[in-house]
This record gives C-alpha cells, structure tokens and sequence, in this order.
C-alpha cells in the first residue's frame, strides 16, 4: 500500500504561486501513476494533473499553462507548482497515487485564493 501526505497550501492573493508537496512512502516503486485532484466547495472532485512513470504529464484545461506537476527520481515526493492563482482555484488539494486499479488518498491540503 501507499500512504500520501500533502503540504504547502495556504491562502494568497489572486496571481500569487504556492507550490504543494506530496510525501509518499511504502510502495513506492510500485505506483503505476500520480496526480493531483482539487474539490473547490459545492463542486465534485476533479482531476488537476497527472504524471505517469515515464515522466509523461496530462492536466486539467483550467490550469494548463499555469500549473505544473513534478517528482523527485526516487519519486517519494511529488510536487504541484501553481503560478498565476485565481479564486476559481480554491479547493482542498488531494495527492493521488495508483497501483494497477487500486487508488490511494492523501488527507488533502486547503488552497484559499483571494480577490
């Protein structure tokens, strides 16, 4: 099994950067896929960016451009570098790891962006 813990959110003013961490221990090496995943209140969870074991990166058309997924080489942590915030990216921020077709959560890290 997994186990993900998120860190570095916070609440900053609207084009203001946050950079999220995701630590990941116990399979390491046996996750087949990462990402990221946000749930802005009222709304249903949705996929933010992902990155593959080959380093191949797939995100959301809202923050493309703007958000950038990453892993350290020993992939025991992931990172989510987001630039340009705007309020519409308030959301608690989920780290997500896959082995196969089984999914594994991290608790989630609040992100608060003002006007």
């Amino acid at each position: 099994q997994v186990q993900l813990v998120e860190s570095g959110g916070g609440s900053v003013q609207a084009g203001g950067s946050l950079r999220l961490s995701c630590a990941v221990s116990g399979n390491i090496f046996s996750i087949t896929a990462m990402g990221w995943y946000r749930q802005g209140p009222g709304k249903q969870r949705e996929l933010v960016a992902t990155i593959t074991n080959d380093g191949t990166t797939n995100y959301a058309d809202s923050v493309r451009g703007r958000f950038t997924i990453s892993r350290t080489n020993a992939k025991n942590t992931m990172y989510l570098q987001m630039n340009s915030l705007k309020p519409e990216d308030t959301a608690v921020y989920y780290c997500k790891g896959q082995i196969y077709a089984t999914v594994y959560w991290g608790q989630g890290t609040q992100v608060t962006v003002s006007s």
